[in-house]
């Protein structure tokens, strides 16, 4: 029979992934076998940078709590994985996209973004949206467009009036 002071270990484990991901806008496991300590620790501080983190995980804790939550990834639970928490949907997909386009040890795998399941070809598509600071700038200055267009026209409205 089992210790029971593993058991409740493990349980400690799988209530913490669970809390994880209840609380997590996006989830991704990925592949992280052959980083460096310096790279994992660049990762890491780079996800941290954005609100997100990552922590490695036993396959068999993990599929236990994303069971109780009725996600199933377990297609991808195979072989060593990470899995990266972030509160965004989008910031944790971009660092770890653009630090697997450098360190090709790195490979997303799937991930769990606002409620669904998200494949490769998804997270690709998430990676490529701008960040907020810059939808932001975007929509400004499409803004700005619009008022410089407006006081361009008031201005020759009024220099027609003038005649």
């Amino acid at each position: 029979m089992a210790n029971q002071n593993i058991i409740a270990k493990k349980q400690a484990t799988v209530d913490e992934i669970t809390g994880k991901v209840k609380e997590s806008a996006a989830t991704v496991l990925f592949e992280y076998h052959g980083l460096t300590v310096n790279e994992t620790m660049e990762l890491r501080r780079k996800l941290r940078e954005t609100g997100s983190d990552y922590k490695v995980y036993k396959n068999t804790l993990v599929k236990r709590a994303l069971d109780g939550l009725n996600i199933d990834l377990d297609s991808e639970l195979n072989g060593p994985k990470a899995i990266a928490f972030g509160t965004d949907a989008v910031a944790p997909i971009k660092v770890l996209n653009d630090f697997a386009k450098d360190h090709p040890a790195l490979v997303m795998k799937i991930g769990y973004v606002d409620g669904q399941v998200a494949d490769m070809n998804m997270l690709k598509q998430l990676a490529s949206i701008p960040s907020r600071d810059g939808l932001l700038t975007m929509l400004a200055s499409g803004l700005m467009g619009v008022v410089k267009d407006l006081s361009i026209c008031l201005d020759l409205y009024s220099k027609d009036l003038e005649k």
